[in-house]
């Protein structure tokens, strides 16, 4: 099975942008996946713009895809499809970190591009304001959306070739 990461990362060029969106702002503010720049990785091991501890083993094993950084939500302004294509990947199993932005950004994407995709519902988490539930929304969304919705244990039981 490929493992793709398709991470956030922000270089201190990225913070001459002239405008951005309200999350976009938030997590400049708080320097969420900031970076001191695309050549380097001193500054990643334990940022925040690191790996989680309990997946490392998974994604620094030399053979899974570490996509270009994407810079909003969405794969678009990275290479995931081009990776995934160069190995035969047609299926995903997507998880991630936000609902309703890079999850659910991630997904329109993939399926725009051809991917059949499965989003695993409760591998996310969302915000709630008083507007709405984010992770709701998102996971309605996911429901018109995705090719399948499952929740964890779905999910591995699909990937090891059962239900």
């Amino acid at each position: 099975m490929t493992v793709a990461v398709s991470p956030h990362y922000e270089y201190p060029a990225d913070g001459k942008w002239r405008f951005g969106g309200p999350a976009e702002q938030l997590l400049n503010a708080l320097h969420m996946f900031e970076r001191s720049g695309p050549l380097t990785v001193d500054d990643l091991p334990g940022s925040s713009a690191d790996f989680l501890e309990q997946l490392k083993q998974f994604i620094l094993d030399g053979s899974a895809i570490i996509a270009s950084p994407h810079k909003i939500f969405g794969p678009e302004s990275n290479d995931l499809a081009l990776q995934l294509r160069k190995r035969g990947v047609s299926q995903i199993v997507l998880a991630g970190m936000a609902a309703n932005l890079c999850v659910e950004s991630h997904l329109r994407h993939l399926l725009e591009e051809g991917f059949e995709v499965a989003v695993v519902r409760d591998a996310t988490a969302a915000p709630r304001l008083a507007v709405g539930d984010a992770y709701l929304a998102a996971v309605t969304n996911y429901s018109f959306l995705a090719h399948a919705v499952w929740v964890t244990e779905e999910a591995v039981s699909h990937i090891r070739g059962g239900a």
